[in-house]
Formats: C-alpha cells, sequence, structure tokens
C-alpha cells in the first residue's frame, strides 16, 4: 500500500512511501485532518542514512497490527531532518526541554490534534522492553486521553507550547578578553583522551572546530602540548576504522573509545570538515601522511558522492538489511587478498592491519593499520580489496543537495587546491553550479533531489556556508566576481536573520534561534560572525561592527565555558589578536608558496601595489618585495 509520500522527492520519505502506516509529509492538510477528526498527531523526523531510523522503521512502521491501530488514533507525519532542519531544531529543542536531555534521531513527537506537542522520544521499541515503554502501549494511551479529551494532557500541551514560544529576553554581556584563551586549552585538556586522541571516550565524534582552534592557538604561539592534542588526534584517526581505508572518506564516528568500529554510514559534512583539516594540517606542519589522507577523502567524495559536480548529502551504514556488510571482510577474504599481491607471511600482514581469525567486528574485520607508515604492499592489496567491494551492493545514497554542506565540501576542495591545482578547478566548478542550482529567482534555496527544482527557502547556515565558500574561493582566485557574491549573501542574511545582535537560524514555520555550540558541525552563528569580521576586514569595517555586536550578545556562556563553542572561541581569538591583511597584485599574492603561521590572516588584491603591504582592519604596518619574510613581519606587527 502507498500513504501519502509517494511523490515526495526526499530520499528519507521516499524509504517510507509503502509503510502501512499512513504517513502524511509535512503540510497543511495533515494538521486540517487532525484537528477536523480530534486525532493526535504523531510527528517521526530522521534522515535517509540513520541507522536506528531504519530499525524503528523495520520494528514499528512495518508492523501492519501497530500500522492499523495508529492509522486510527493518530495523523502521522513524516519529516527529513536534512531537508527541513527548521522543524527538526524546533523538536530537538522540545525534547531537550521534556527530557533533560540531548535528543537524536529518530525523533518522536505526539501532539494534540491542535499540534500543541505534550510528549518527546528518541527510538521507541514495538512493545515495553526492559524500562522502555513500546510504541503499541504508547500509543494506546495517549489515544485514550485525547480521546476522552483528559484535561491534564491538553493543558501540559498549552504551557509547554506558551514555553517554546521565542521570547525577548534581556542579555547580559561579558567582557570579551584572552581570558578565553587559557580556559579554552584547559577545558580541551580536561577532556582530552592522551590514549586514542580525541575529546571523549565512547561514541567517539572527531570534533573538527575543536581540533580547529587548537590549530589556530598553535599557530599563534607554538605549544608542544596543544600540537601533540591535535596531531596525536588526527594521527590516531588517520590509521583506519572510522576513516575507510579502502575507498577513502570518514565515517559518521566511532562507536568505541579507539576510532576502530565506526558507525558506518558517510556524510558531506564530516568529509569536507576532516578533509579541510587534514589538508590544512598538512600544508602547515609539512606532514605527507595528513595531505593523502586530505587527498583520499576528497577523492572519495568526488568518485562516489559527486554528480553534475554537485554533492550527495550522505551515504547508508546498512546494505543488504546489515549495518558494515559492504565494508568489512571476512579472515579468509584478507588471508586471500594478501596471497593474491605475494605475500608469504600473510599472519603477520594480517596483524599489520588489525585482521585475525577472531575479527574485530563482530567476526569479520574492518581495515585499521598499526602503524601510519603503510607497508610497500598496501596499495596492491588495497586494490584486491575495493575489487571485492564491486561484487557487493554499495550502501543507500541519499541524493540530496544542500547548500550549507556543498559548500563545506568546496572550501575543502580550496583547501587542498593549495598542494594541487586541480582540485581548486573542480572548486570552481563546483561553485559555480552550487550557484546556478540553488540562487534561483533571486532567492537562496537549501536543498533539492539532485536534478530536480528547489523549493525549501535558505535557512542561515545555506547563507553563512556559501559565503564563507566564496570567500576562499576569492583568496584562492582573487577573482572579485565571488567577494562581490559574498557580500550580497551576507547582506541578504542580515536582512532575514540578523536582530541587534541576536541570529536565528529559520522564521519560517518555526522560529528557532542560532545554536552557540558546535553540533554535528560548526555553528552557522560562528561562521557567519567569521564572514562578516573577513568582509570587514576586506570590503568594509561595518561587517566588523555586526561581528562584534553578535559576539557580544553572546559573549557571557562563551567566557564561561568556550569548549561548548569552538568556532565562536576561535572568532573571539581573531577578534582579539586582528586580522592581518596581505595586499599587492595579484601576480604576486598567487606566487605564495609558503605556509603562513598566523591564522587571521587574508589576501586583498590591488593592482597599483607592487610589493606586498602588511594592514590591519584600519592602517598598513609594514611592506616588503620578498615574500618569505612575510611571517616575521605580520609577527612584528602583533
Amino acid at each position: 500500500m502507498s500513504n501519502h509520500l509517494a511523490h515526495e522527492d526526499s530520499p528519507y520519505l521516499q524509504q517510507h512511501k509503502e509503510n502501512p502506516v499512513d504517513w502524511y509529509p509535512w503540510c497543511d492538510e495533515a494538521f486540517e485532518r487532525a484537528h477536523n477528526e480530534h486525532k493526535a498527531i504523531f510527528i517521526s523526523i530522521g534522515y535517509s542514512s540513520c541507522h536506528w531510523c531504519h530499525v524503528m522503521e523495520h520494528e514499528v512502521f512495518e508492523n501492519t497490527e501497530i500500522a492499523q491501530f495508529v492509522n486510527q488514533h493518530f495523523i502521522c507525519i513524516k519529516v527529513d531532518r536534512e531537508e527541513r532542519p527548521d522543524i527538526d531544531k524546533h523538536y530537538q529543542e522540545l525534547h531537550n526541554l521534556l527530557n533533560r536531555r540531548s535528543g537524536g534521531w529518530p525523533l518522536s513527537i505526539f501532539c494534540t490534534p491542535e499540534n500543541k506537542p505534550f510528549y518527546a522520544a528518541t527510538y521507541i521499541p514495538p512493545y515495553n522492553r526492559e524500562r522502555m515503554m513500546g510504541f503499541s502501549e504508547l500509543t494506546a494511551i495517549i489515544a485514550e486521553k485525547v480521546g476522552q479529551n483528559d484535561e491534564k494532557l491538553f493543558q501540559n500541551a498549552d504551557e509547554i507550547t506558551a514555553f517554546m514560544r521565542p521570547k525577548n529576553e534581556s542579555v547580559q554581556a561579558s567582557v570579551l578578553n584572552e581570558k578565553i584563551i587559557t580556559q579554552f586549552i584547559l577545558q580541551a585538556h580536561h577532556n582530552y583522551d592522551e590514549i586514542n586522541g580525541g575529546f571523549s571516550k565512547s561514541p567517539k565524534f572527531p570534533q573538527v572546530s575543536t581540533l580547529q582552534t587548537l590549530m589556530s592557538l598553535e599557530r599563534l604561539k607554538p605549544d608542544n602540548q596543544i600540537k601533540n592534542m591535535l596531531t596525536h588526534t588526527l594521527d590516531s584517526i588517520a590509521l583506519g576504522g572510522v576513516y575507510d581505508l579502502v575507498d577513502g572518506g570518514f565515517c559518521r564516528y566511532s562507536t568505541d573509545a579507539a576510532w576502530l568500529v565506526p558507525h558506518f554510514e558517510k556524510m558531506t559534512y564530516d568529509n569536507a570538515l576532516l578533509c579541510s583539516l587534514f589538508a590544512q594540517a598538512g600544508i602547515l606542519y609539512q606532514n605527507g601522511n595528513y595531505i593523502r589522507i586530505a587527498r583520499e577523502s576528497a577523492d572519495f567524495m568526488l568518485n562516489f558522492m559527486m554528480e553534475d559536480d554537485l554533492f550527495y548529502s550522505a551515504s547508508d551504514a546498512d546494505s543488504e538489511g546489515e549495518e558494515g556488510k559492504y565494508f568489512v571482510y571476512t579472515y579468509d577474504e584478507i588471508v586471500q587478498s594478501l596471497k593474491k599481491c605475494g605475500i608469504e607471511d600473510f599472519t603477520q600482514a594480517a596483524s599489520v592491519i588489525g585482521a585475525s581469525a577472531e575479527g574485530n567486528f563482530e567476526g569479520d574485520c574492518i581495515i585499521r593499520l598499526s602503524s601510519l607508515e603503510r607497508p610497500e604492499w598496501f596499495e596492491p592489496f588495497k586494490e584486491q580489496l575495493r575489487t571485492l567491494r564491486q561484487t557487493r551492493t554499495y550502501p543507500f545514497i541519499d541524493r540530496k543537495v544542500i547548500t550549507a554542506w556543498n559548500a563545506m565540501m568546496i572550501k575543502a576542495l580550496f583547501m587542498l587546491g593549495k598542494v594541487d591545482t586541480a582540485y581548486t578547478i573542480q572548486a570552481v566548478r563546483s561553485l559555480e553550479k552550487l550557484k546556478s542550482t540553488m540562487f534561483l529567482d533571486e532567492r537562496l534555496k537549501h536543498s533539492a533531489l539532485i536534478h530536480k527544482t528547489p523549493k525549501i527557502e535558505a535557512f542561515l547556515e545555506d547563507y553563512a556556508y556559501l559565503c564563507s565558500a566564496l570567500i576562499d574561493a576569492y583568496q584562492s582566485t582573487l577573482n572579485e566576481s565571488y567577494l562581490v557574491d559574498a557580500q550580497r549573501f551576507a547582506n541578504k542574511a542580515l536582512e532575514l536573520f540578523y536582530e541587534e545582535g541576536k541570529w536565528y537560524f529559520s522564521r519560517g514555520a518555526f522560529t528557532t534561534v542560532a545554536e552557540m555550540d558546535d553540533g554535528t558541525y560548526p555553528s552557522a552563528l560562528g561562521v557567519m560572525i567569521n564572514v562578516l569580521l573577513n568582509l570587514g576586514g576586506l570590503i568594509d569595517p561595518k561587517y566588523s561592527h555586526f561581528g562584534f555586536k553578535s559576539l557580544e550578545y553572546v559573549s557571557l556562556n562563551l567566557m564561561k565555558t568556550p569548549i561548548y563553542y569552538p568556532t565562536l572561541t576561535a572568532e573571539v581569538i581573531a577578534h582579539l589578536k586582528g586580522r592581518r591583511i596581505i595586499k599587492s597584485n595579484s601576480q604576486n599574492l598567487l606566487a605564495i608558496t609558503t605556509a603562513m603561521r598566523y591564522p587571521f590572516l587574508l589576501l586583498k588584491n590591488d593592482e597599483t601595489l607592487q610589493e606586498f603591504t602588511i594592514c590591519g582592519e584600519n592602517s598598513c604596518f609594514a611592506s616588503t618585495k620578498d615574500a618569505d619574510k612575510l611571517d616575521e613581519l605580520i609577527t612584528s606587527t602583533l
């Protein structure tokens, strides 16, 4: 049977179109029917590569007995959180409010017939299990209470709805000073895993923005302890597991502390951010291993996740109904592949890549090196493993194009382009394609299925990351049109989402405030402030004014616990230390090959200049004709 999802573009909604649950997309018709028939509303939010979303679908939404009951007593709505992050953010805040802990996916929300929420959970099993209430039992209770117009339930829903409405609250500011650096470093040390790297036990996420801010601090003032936190973490990730040594690319996170057993889904934003980080670290520290990882991850995105110069959003963890089936190998498969490479002592070789007869993942083997120095036989061996993968079903790919995530990947390609101009060429092509696809009728759009017309209006993150990519495009090519575009989109973002220092993520179906913290990727607020401060240095100081007011608005929480907000912390440090702008003619600027240590540096084309001039936002300090002296001169101006 087909429900109301058959004509939706979202791959996630398409996955549910044959469920016996009578799903609606997010639409007026669903809410009107709930009101007219006095039925409770069930909202389920997830995304196409979400493992536990698949589990709940199989256990609950494909259960005909459960479906029959909910179809009779509920109006059910499916939401793709990648397509509608505004709806997801609103209900994630609700989950946090009701449960005093963060949510996740699948997100399960129950509302009154007037769409006032009263209950929030994530995964719910089909029936009562240990201390978890089952979906069948829960929906029976809710249906009865709504049918009886239970006074307490409706009163709670009214109170929750009132609490969730945006409020105009007075904001207490704090002085922004260099104590934030000491605090950030102390808090990073406190969270640091000295054995495996990273900043948690398990599950372990790479926390790229924390590493990025540490790199900026180490560039400001060389510090072996900070450098060790950064490089030890990158080294541990690079060995494999959460990093796919065969196809390249990074998985979402590691389920263990040692980066070995990943959750096998691959997201565009993770690969973009980690590719950029490894490339930047490789250039700064002249580390060929990091450059190789960056290249391999970029090539994975270009070969597996790109069509018509645009990048898909994600690939699944599961294939053929099993998590990780595409990615892992039996010990016999590894032994046979080693033998084909002419390796006689296959037992010793297998141990180098973490393989054994017992396996390291449910009896099978995930490839993880014992050293960053790959053995000579590893490349031909990797080709054997790739050949084996070609006989398997590749995990489902969500072919949705998201403006913010594409912009992240384009930024990564510009960074990698510093060591290979082929990546710069691809970055330019992808940026032009993204603009022509997602900027229609003078309106920026958020997402669309590849080759479909985008319909959803852009959110703050789309403007922020696109502006950031455009500024990087200017830094890499000195093409002034990119700076003009960045200014245009920044102006629109200010118009749509800014209000006296406060930023909103969305102002459509739900008004949601822009988050300070770096969740799955750096906060749109932090990226937007970075854009404004960069435009202040490159174009007009008025943008710096908006950037500073935005920092001031969030300064109290930021100064207390900067480790929660690494991207914003980096912007405070950049504001305190000051950006430096190297001005010269394009020939001189594009000829700079040495990596500059100062992290808050911009290039500005001026064809009237024959030498390099080093400036702040309001004045210039020094000049030289020798590019090799730039680092020394910049340091002398601080």
